[in-house]
């Protein structure tokens, strides 16, 4: 039957989104791989046309740029008075304090 979802045998285990071992030498042997055959690599991108050349552009950036994750923003305007509200308004239009 396993553990309940969220529980776990290591509460102070991976902390959340950090990648595991697999997955961080995967990369490391990617990135040496392109670096090593960078001219190759290169040499038949320029060979491809069109889509095919975006595709390929598309399926090597993900492992040089981090992939934007969405982040949620809370606020609690709702608990503010309206003088409080008015001079935020006021400071974000750069008017008086």
């Amino acid at each position: 039957m396993g553990l309940q979802k969220g529980k776990t045998n290591n509460p102070a285990g991976r902390p959340t989104g950090s990648l595991n071992k697999l997955s961080k030498d995967l990369r490391k042997n990617i990135t040496d791989f392109l670096e090593e055959n960078f001219d190759v690599v290169k040499s038949e991108w320029q060979k491809l046309e069109g889509k095919d050349k975006l595709q390929f552009y598309k399926d090597l950036i993900q492992y040089a740029i981090p992939k934007m994750q969405t982040m949620e923003f809370q606020s609690e305007f709702e608990r503010l008075s309206d003088e409080d509200l008015d001079r935020i308004i006021n400071e974000l239009k750069g008017g008086a304090k």
